[in-house]
């Protein structure tokens, strides 16, 4: 008799002791979201100022541009009549890249055009973007936030983190 009630006693001070605490994981998981949650106000909040950064400067420049749902500025300076570029197209294009203030980054000619692949990769998802709403033969000036190209920390070489970019170009050919 007393052995049972030995183990009854036992048991319920070990259901006690374990019910008293929250478990350590659970404080944590309530930590990353606090921390996310932050990220997240604070990631809304640095789109928020990019896209009024690229709205004033539209009303500056007075460029005709159309916003894409993801953020993307597009000035279509001249529509191509050529093939719709689309997923999976092989496109070979001419491009001038500036930051907001006109400081030169990179280019691409005509007679040494940057070619891609859409779908793949391998270029800002901004100008992927851009592309796809374009044809061959069309003449486009797109801005890009920082989210849809070189993000917080920019390139490393020649573009800062966090910079609007404007791309100028001009797509050559669509396969």
């Amino acid at each position: 008799m007393i052995s049972a009630f030995r183990f009854l006693l036992v048991i319920s001070s070990t259901l006690l002791l374990c019910g008293c605490d929250p478990p350590v994981q659970e404080q944590e998981e309530s930590g990353d979201t606090q921390v996310s949650e932050q990220f997240i106000r604070v990631n809304q909040y640095m789109q928020q100022r990019h896209q009024d950064h690229i709205s004033a400067f539209l009303e500056r420049v007075d460029w005709p541009a159309e916003m894409t749902p993801s953020g993307l500025w597009i000035v279509i300076e001249k529509p191509g009549e050529g093939r719709q570029i689309a997923e999976n197209a092989r496109v070979s294009y001419s491009f001038q890249s500036t930051l907001l203030d006109g400081t030169p980054c990179y280019q691409a000619t005509h007679e040494n055009p940057k070619q891609i692949t859409i779908g793949r990769g391998g270029v800002e998802s901004g100008v992927e973007q851009g592309l796809q709403k374009l044809s061959e033969g069309a003449e486009a000036v797109f801005l890009i936030p920082p989210h849809l190209a070189h993000g917080n920390f920019g390139d490393r070489e020649k573009i800062p983190g966090n910079s609007v970019l404007i791309y100028r170009l001009q797509v050559l050919k669509v396969e």
